[in-house]
């Protein structure tokens, strides 16, 4: 449990970090703490210094430490609103047990609420299991990306689970299929990229490829084979932002529907073969369980809309 010292409401007051949570980002903490304050003034008033940790500045992902004191400034919060139950889908639950669940993510929901979205799956997942008040994500997928999504149930697990996405390359084995316009040739290949990101003058961030940007992993290989496109598999041994909508625009193959990073006259065929999203899907994870170290194997089928567009491309291969 974490403890404030002093002062609270519209005074500054700091919090003592206790063991439960040690490890945890400084972004999630203040997150999880100061309800009713939006996303974007949190990140504000640490970038401008204004959280202060053992009296120094920190960073966002700055990992807690049992015992640091971290200094709130002064807030106005909003009345929390309760979360409308039902608003949010929350797709199908691939697996589940006392510590975890793997949700198969559908397309067009992000995963937590902000950016004018008052209730995201988390939320809403929430407020539908009031008996697990541990709920957290593990990771996250983009608000058009669909499969399978990993939520912790408590704190021991969702510590774990961040270890093990941080460590070994070989720990997570996520895969995911994307479309992407153009052939693939040849077997698989390793895309190692430096990315960063950036935020454009629109206000619009971005991820781009850069020499002495944080190192990026990933291994393609082509699945299926069409007249002018490419199912592939991507293996992700990093876990970047958009890293495989990058990785894949960057060779010249970019994915199909993605608005940000694709091609717009590919998008514009693919649209006429059905595609109203980009083709990305979190297809498959395998990984050891937190707690007792067997081997969680999930997988989420591709989504009947991908499907669909898939067949529509097998006929336009057949008539060629």
């Amino acid at each position: 449990m974490v403890t404030a010292r002093s002062g609270g409401g519209s005074k500054a007051y700091t919090l003592s970090v206790d063991a439960d949570h040690a490890g945890q980002r400084l972004d999630n903490f203040l997150l999880s703490v100061l309800k009713g304050v939006p996303r974007s003034r949190i990140y504000r008033i640490v970038r401008r210094g204004e959280v202060r940790i053992n009296r120094c500045r920190a960073r966002p992902e700055y990992r807690l430490r049992a015992g640091d004191q971290v200094r709130i400034p002064p807030l106005r919060t909003a009345s929390p609103r309760p979360t409308p139950v039902g608003e949010c889908p929350v797709g199908a639950v691939l697996y589940e047990d006392e510590d975890l669940l793997v949700l198969d993510k559908p397309s067009g929901v992000p995963v937590h609420s902000g950016s004018g979205v008052a209730a995201g799956l988390i939320e809403s997942l929430r407020a539908r299991r009031p008996q697990n008040p541990g709920l957290e994500l593990v990771h996250r997928l983009d608000r058009e990306t669909s499969g399978c999504l990993i939520v912790a149930k408590n704190r021991r697990a969702l510590l774990a689970l961040h270890a093990l996405l941080r460590g070994s390359e070989k720990s997570v084995d996520k895969r995911y299929l994307a479309l992407v316009s153009g052939r693939w040739y040849g077997g698989p290949r390793t895309l190692e990229l430096g990315l960063t990101r950036n935020v454009m003058r629109s206000g619009e961030r971005m991820v781009e490829v850069d020499r002495d940007g944080r190192v990026s992993l990933s291994i393609v290989s082509a699945a299926r084979r069409f007249a002018d496109a490419t199912l592939v598999e991507i293996q992700l041994l990093t876990g970047r932002t958009h890293q495989a909508r990058v990785h894949l625009a960057h060779i010249g193959l970019p994915i199909a529907g993605d608005r940000k990073y694709g091609d717009r006259e590919a998008n514009r065929r693919f649209r006429e073969r059905g595609l109203r999203r980009v083709f990305l899907h979190a297809a498959s994870l395998r990984f050891p369980h937190p707690v007792t170290g067997a081997t969680v194997e999930v997988a989420a089928p591709l989504p009947v809309e991908l499907e669909s567009v898939l067949d529509a491309l097998d006929s336009d291969s057949t008539t060629r």
